[in-house]
């Protein structure tokens, strides 16, 4: 049941008994136009604000809820990866050259596309092998 309802029944029932003291019946109370004072008006209008701001905090609030848990799931799968790594690293020590060989790849496929002309020696592009051990 709405307020307005209630406000209709109430009014309804002050009619009747009132009325009552003179012999009048009433059967149906319409209520056509309502008014509110300023005051009252901006209270309803500072309520809904209110409402309205506890809303985008209660969202903020679970957007970073979901950004915390994001962020754990990202560092627990980094950690994973580098306990992996490190694993790898010590069951074989050829990781490392491998990881090395792919990152010289990866630096030398980066010059290659350059317009720029570059000269480096082996050491500069991670190219000397003899120093990996």
């Amino acid at each position: 049941m709405s307020n307005r309802e209630q406000v209709s029944r109430d009014i309804k029932a002050a009619l009747k008994e009132r009325l009552g003291n003179f012999n009048i019946l009433l059967d149906e109370v319409s209520i056509t136009q309502v008014s509110f004072s300023r005051e009252f008006e901006k209270a309803v209008e500072e309520k809904q604000i209110a409402q309205q701001n506890a809303e985008r905090m209660k969202y903020l609030v679970e957007r970073a809820k979901e950004i915390k848990k994001t962020a754990i799931i990202n560092a627990e799968r980094d950690c994973k990866s580098i306990e992996l790594i490190g694993q790898a690293m010590s069951n074989n020590p050829a990781y490392l050259t491998l990881k090395k060989i792919e990152a010289t790849q990866d630096i030398a496929n980066a010059i290659s596309q350059s317009r720029n002309h570059v000269l480096l020696n082996s050491d500069q592009l991670l190219m000397n092998t003899l120093k990996f051990d």
